[in-house]
Parts: structure tokens; sequence; C-alpha cells
């Protein structure tokens, strides 16, 4: 539904209530003049309030019937700023600020309730009507501050509000910008793209570039996974404003990341495994040498505290004794039959002996 269309709407409703009024006080035919002073006189109803102050982009608080009553926008809802437990969420000081725009300190509204006028905490729920009569809650949707909510069984202001929303999203404003930092679409593009980073290239070869790597994964995945969660519950304005297929897209974009940080994670531990088992054994390597050296260097001393060894035993040189011929002794006689035969002299002619036959 378009603006314009949602104008007239809240118009028709505007002018409804004011008719009734005009017909129960005077009883009258609805005419122009009739729907006036029936305007009047439900200015001077209960429904009819003064701004003292605004707390938060959907809640403020108004003078009625002699009384403070706090007021909660029906059919929207912004921005968290008031959560003790919680910093101001994104984009909620923004919403907070239209509503003062909408709502001056001062101004004239009417508040029209649904089935239910209060909720859990005491608060006046209601569609406000400014003096011009537009429909405040559909205002802070088109800005794209807020977000359609059905507050069960008050629905009778939600398309209103539904339409407001949609016009929103087609001009990108607000909630649905693609530039605002805060917002989870570009807080998923920047944990994404950091993981994406951290898990490109090479692993390190040094402890101190692995933990470094490691130490900015667990951050940026803690980020992931607390951006995974907070699209998962889809219990905040931000998320709600995106359409399921959007959302979707996002978590399986941030499901991605965590895989491959969580792998890179993996495969630093065994890098860093790898790195001191190398390390073990060249320390393992290096005592071997040094116990090897150790023991030498030990072998050595108890060598050089040795007393000294004595020369080496060196034979005398061999020296054969001259040749000396034995003494020529004759053979003494043989007994027997004196010889007769011929005899051979030897040198000298001392002596014979016999001479075989030839």
């Amino acid at each position: 539904m378009s603006s314009s269309k949602s104008r007239q709407l809240v118009a028709i409703k505007f002018a409804g209530l004011a008719t009734a009024a005009a017909l129960a006080i005077s009883g009258c035919n609805a005419n122009t003049t009739n729907r006036d002073a029936a305007t009047a006189s439900l200015n001077a109803s209960k429904n009819e309030a003064v701004v003292v102050r605004v707390i938060d982009g959907d809640t403020f608080v108004a003078s009625a019937g002699g009384g403070e009553k706090t007021v909660r926008l029906l059919n929207v809802d912004t921005p968290e700023t008031k959560d003790p437990n919680v910093p101001a969420e994104c984009m909620g000081p923004e919403a907070t600020k239209a509503l003062e725009e909408f709502l001056p300190v001062g101004s004239k509204v009417v508040l029209e309730l649904d089935k239910e006028p209060l909720d859990k905490y005491g608060r006046t729920l209601a569609g406000v009507l400014d003096s011009s009569g537009r429909l405040v809650n559909a205002e802070v949707a088109r800005k794209g501050l807020g977000v359609p909510v059905l507050f069960e069984p008050n629905r009778k202001f939600y398309q209103p509000v539904v339409d407001a929303f949609e016009e929103a999203r087609t001009a990108a404003a607000g909630l649905h910008s693609t530039s605002i930092a805060c917002l989870p679409a570009q807080q998923v593009q920047e944990a994404t793209k950091l993981v994406d980073s951290l898990v490109a290239g090479p692993l390190a070869d040094n402890n101190l570039d692995l933990d470094k790597g490691h130490a900015g994964l667990v951050t940026a995945l803690a980020t992931v996974v607390a951006l995974k969660a907070a699209a998962e519950a889809n219990n905040l304005v931000h998320w709600a404003a995106y359409e399921p297929s959007q959302r979707n897209a996002l978590v399986t974009r941030l499901t991605s990341a965590n895989a491959a940080g969580s792998g890179r994670q993996t495969a630093i531990v065994a890098k860093k495994k790898a790195l001191a088992d190398v390390a073990a054994e060249a320390a393992r390597q290096a005592a071997d040498a040094a116990a090897a050296a150790a023991a030498q260097a030990a072998e050595a001393e108890r060598v050089r505290n040795l007393p000294p060894v004595p020369a080496p035993y060196v034979p005398p040189a061999y020296v054969p004794p001259a040749y000396v011929p034995p003494a020529y002794v004759p053979p003494a006689p043989v007994p027997g039959p004196k010889y007769t035969g011929p005899r051979c002299y030897a040198p000298g002619g001392k002596s014979w002996t016999p001479c075989s036959k030839k």
C-alpha cells in the first residue's frame, strides 16, 4: 500500500471517530460542520493527551485526564536505547530523535486504543495521531526506524505500519540502509571479510605469526558466532527488518566464514605441532651431538692424563754371522781288509780315499 493510501486510511479512521463523537453529542447527520464539532469534542475527551517527554523511539510520556501515562506506540518496534544491561542499539538514538520531532514536548495528540489498552508493564498501547491526523506509528516505520510488530490481540494499526515499512525498505532508508556500518548486513560483510583475509595464504613458519593469526581468528569468529546467533534468534529489530531470504543468505555467509575460520584454526594447531616436533627432533639431535662431543672430550682428557707411554720396541737390525767353514776332519779308517784298489788322494797327497771304479 502506498504512503498516500496509508495516510488516507488514518484520516478516515480519525474522521470516523470524530463523526461518532459528533453524532453522540448532537444526534445530527455527519457533515463537515458536524465533523469539525465532533473533532473538537473528541479533543476534549479522555483520548486527547499532551506530550510531556519522549523516552525512546516508540515510547513517550503524555499528560491526560489529570495525570501522566507512559504510551507505547502500537504495532511498531524501534531499536532499544533504555535497557540498562546493554548499550544503545544501532539506530536507537536516531529513532528517539525522530519521535521527538514527530511529538514535540507540549504538542497535542490523540491516543486511539485497540482491544487491549495496557501491556504487562502498565503502559498504554495506542495508535498516536498528531495534530494533522498523521499516524505517528506508521511515520516512524516510514523513516526506516521501526519494524512492524504484533501485540496480540491488537492488530488495528499493523497494516498501516507494514505499508510504511515497505516504503522505507524500497527507499533503503534507516534500518534498510546499505551504508550504515552498525547494521547487521554491514557487520556481516566486515566480519566475514576479516575471516577471509585471515584464512588466505599459506600458514606461517613460526609460532609468533601463527599465534597472531590464531588470536585474530578467535576475535573474528566470536563476532561471526554472535551475529549468527542474533540472526537465528531473530529477536532484534535490525534482523527483523530483513526479508527471510536476505537473512538466510547472511546466515549462510556467516556459517561458511565460521567453517573456514575453524578449519584454519585446526590447521594452525597442526602446524604448531609439526613445528614443535621438528624443534624437539632438532633439540634431541643437538643433545645427542653435545653428549657425543662431551664423551669425546672426556676421553681425550682421560688419555691426556695417562702416564707417558714408553717408546715402542724397535728390535736391533739383524746381522748374519760370517760363514766359517768347519775344519775338515778326515774320516776314520774303515776297518776291514787292507785296500788294494785305486786311491784318490786329497790335495797335498797326505790322505786318500778309495776311488770308485769307473
